[in-house]
């Protein structure tokens, strides 16, 4: 069960973040709207929540999920990819401190970033993205065995971030897209099968009772339902805008 949650207010700066996307600028009104909302969510989960207030000297820092890697026993700092916010893990940290005595981190040459590892109980999944690097996956996997862990290094084909196309649900359950259909490496899991035209959903996240899941995605809702699962539904069109999903909107612990 989660207990505590950070999050942090987008600032204007925002708009001109970083995406590979086509969707047109974001609606900054819009977009405080659905961070408003996904907080709210969260409260309603049973959650305590932090939120941090916005920086406009990094335009994408409200995707704190890249961050860190946070864990029951300590947290990682990661070493995040693109240049222009590698400096929002040392905030990360700082805050941390109130919660965590036990630090990690991934150092240059190494990168990670935290949309890139997906916790399933006491095992890590790392990917290999645009942002994360070999050397920042086998740092983590390395860090993970350590603390009694283990890890798996995936290399991504399809996706952004390993977390854009796969979410843990509990109970040995999945959901996955895109290339997590039938990867091997996650062929001993029950699948929610996300089809492409549902490609985003995909990203969603398990907070205790419920899992919450972008709006406007019907057949993954039906899906995870008859799983017997309750889902918060929430639009995400101002984030989607810039690559962002549910997950890396918050570090969960």
């Amino acid at each position: 069960m989660y207990k505590n949650v950070i999050v942090k207010k987008p600032g204007k700066s925002y708009v001109n973040g970083l995406t590979t996307s086509d969707l047109g600028k974001p609606d900054y009104g819009r977009l405080l709207e659905q961070h408003v909302a996904y907080v709210e969510a969260l409260k309603a989960c049973g959650v305590e929540v932090t939120q941090l207030p916005e920086s406009e000297e990094f335009p994408d820092s409200t995707f704190v999920e890249d961050a860190a890697v946070v864990t029951p026993e300590f947290a990682i700092i990661t070493n995040p990819g693109a240049e222009s916010r590698n400096g929002e893990k040392e905030e990360i940290e700082v805050v941390l401190k109130q919660f965590y005595s036990k630090f990690h981190y991934i150092n240059s040459p190494g990168t990670l970033d935290g949309g890139d590892v997906l916790q399933v109980d006491k095992h890590f999944y790392i990917g290999i993205s645009e942002r994360t690097n070999r050397d920042g996956a086998e740092q983590f996997k390395n860090i993970a065995e350590t603390e009694g862990y283990t890890a798996t290094i995936v290399e991504l084909q399809e996706f952004f971030h390993l977390k854009t196309g796969i979410a843990y649900l509990g109970n040995n359950t999945i959901a996955a897209a895109g290339e997590f259909l039938n990867h091997p490496d996650f062929d001993t899991y029950e699948k929610v099968e996300i089809p492409d035209t549902d490609e985003y959903s995909a990203n969603c996240i398990k907070v205790n009772d419920h899992v919450i899941i972008p709006k406007g995605f019907d057949e993954t809702k039906r899906k995870l339902a008859e799983r017997g699962l309750k889902t918060i539904e929430l639009e995400m069109s101002e984030f989607q805008k810039h690559d962002g999903g549910l997950s890396c909107l918050s570090l969960r612990f």
